[in-house]
């Protein structure tokens, strides 16, 4: 299952080869989207950058925007500590455009870059150098909560403090980030769902987006139990649903830590088959936040190690046959353009957001 010496999970490098054993037609070639979680980085020695990303959008002509996450790449290796991880953000900015020299989709139109928000108002200071670098594309910061009690040493990085939504200073962070005029990342597990919702009553005004619909863990004592985790986790999504600015990113099913594994089957899944599993997560989220509060997400390269980009895209092509049109222009591309003001990025690339 991709343990490696400290007990946590990695994640499985994507295998060309075995990737090759399932093609299939693209569906709805004319659908525009935008990806609204992808990274860009060098994992356990594994490049996923520019000219990988640009081998997996060829096949799906239709993104016409991507959002890049922080994902602790590139960072600084000399000066302030704080501001080590603006080196990720000027990495990708010059990915970016060099992408768009190439005639390639845009490319990190929005990025979401890390900063310590335990830092409290002094993160103003990380986060204006991210802006900078950013080159007006910086759209959100996040700061993983990531933890449960089952892993004390991390699932697949060291566990957050215990209680970080809820810390003061942590708040003092996320207010700044508010005031900045960026949104908020939440990467959690299913377990700390709770904990988001009574950070987004703190802190009405703030715009959440929680990533991977909140990461449903299925690897250690959680393996077999997916019908009662789903349980448990619909209901803590629809307490976290009645809080208007929270959002939520549908996409991660991939993540091993998730349970995929597709991984270990002589050929990748179809759409179908993928469509089948995903459908009752897919559905709830919808069904609870409504399609304008719903984006789809790749969350590539992680995910590459289950499915190709174009076959997960074929199955939320297949998930949203009977939605309206109105309901799909949302999920593939609409609540993400909103979210991250893509449009906005697009059009004045120069402009620095703060309000």
């Amino acid at each position: 299952m991709g343990l490696d010496v400290t007990g946590r999970f990695r994640y499985p490098p994507p295998n060309a080869a075995w990737l090759a054993r399932h093609e299939e037609p693209l569906l709805d070639p004319d659908l525009p989207i935008i990806d609204s979680h992808h990274h860009l980085w060098v994992q356990d020695g594994h490049p996923y950058l520019l000219d990988h990303l640009a081998g997996d959008l060829a096949t799906v002509p239709g993104v016409t925007a991507t959002v890049f996450v922080q994902a602790h790449y590139g960072y600084r290796d000399n000066g302030p500590a704080h501001l080590a991880p603006v080196g990720e953000t000027e990495k990708v900015a010059a990915m970016a455009l060099a992408a768009r020299a190439q005639g390639l989709p845009h490319v990190a139109s929005a990025i979401v870059a890390f900063a310590d928000l335990t830092l409290g108002d002094g993160v103003e200071a990380v986060i204006e150098a991210h802006a900078q670098a950013a080159e007006g594309a910086l759209r959100g910061i996040r700061h993983s909560v990531s933890r449960d009690p089952a892993f004390p040493d991390g699932v697949v990085i060291r566990p957050a403090p215990a209680g970080l939504l809820g810390d003061p200073a942590y708040r003092a962070g996320l207010r700044t980030v508010q005031r900045l005029g960026l949104g908020y990342d939440a990467m959690l597990y299913h377990g700390q769902i709770s904990e988001l919702a009574a950070m987004a009553d703190a802190l009405p005004g703030l715009p959440i987006v929680l990533d991977h619909i909140g990461c449903i863990l299925g690897v250690g004592p959680y393996a077999g139990r997916a019908d009662e985790l789903f349980a448990r986790w619909r209901l803590d999504m629809a307490n976290l649903a009645k809080r208007d600015n929270v959002s939520v990113k549908i996409g991660g099913f991939g993540m091993i830590v998730c349970g995929a594994r597709w991984h270990e089957a002589e050929c990748p899944p179809s759409s179908a088959t993928l469509a089948q599993a995903w459908r009752p997560y897919v559905e709830t989220c919808i069904e609870l936040f409504g399609a304008n509060r719903c984006m789809f997400e790749s969350n590539f390269p992680v995910d590459k190690a289950m499915y190709s980009y174009r076959t997960l895209w074929n199955a939320f092509v297949r998930l949203t046959a009977s939605a309206s049109g109105a309901e799909r222009q949302a999920l593939f591309s609409g609540t993400a353009a909103r979210f991250y003001r893509i449009a906005d990025a697009v059009a004045a690339p120069d402009r620095l957001v703060h309000g």
